[in-house]
């Protein structure tokens, strides 16, 4: 049994369904290798459990990922950051008080 708990850990690693794995389906999946006799209840358990871990940490790195493309695209792009806009701004609030005072 230890040897089918390992060959299904690799081929839920594979694949980006890793990270999109429900409650409901990871359940669905520990009922059916429990039916099937592949596993113990407790065995199905502990495996469903520790898929709904790595589902969640690949859901994580996924997330990370994607930020960092959308940043590495942000910068190819030369848009303007938060912090650019929020300098300009601070620069122009800047301009109208000089301008204020020199018009008093």
């Amino acid at each position: 049994m230890a040897d089918m708990k390992e060959l299904l850990l690799n081929m839920f690693d594979i694949g980006i369904g890793v990270a999109t794995l429900t409650k409901e389906k990871l359940e669905e999946l520990q009922k059916e290798v429990v039916e099937k006799g592949r596993m113990t209840r407790e065995e199905g358990l502990d495996f469903v459990e520790g898929l709904r871990r790595r589902s969640e940490k690949a859901r994580e790195q996924l997330d990370l990922w994607v930020a960092r493309r959308v940043e590495e695209q942000v910068k190819k792009l030369d848009l303007a950051t938060r912090e650019d806009v929020a300098e300009l701004q601070r620069k122009i609030d800047e301009l109208h008080s000089l301008l204020n005072r020199n018009h008093q």
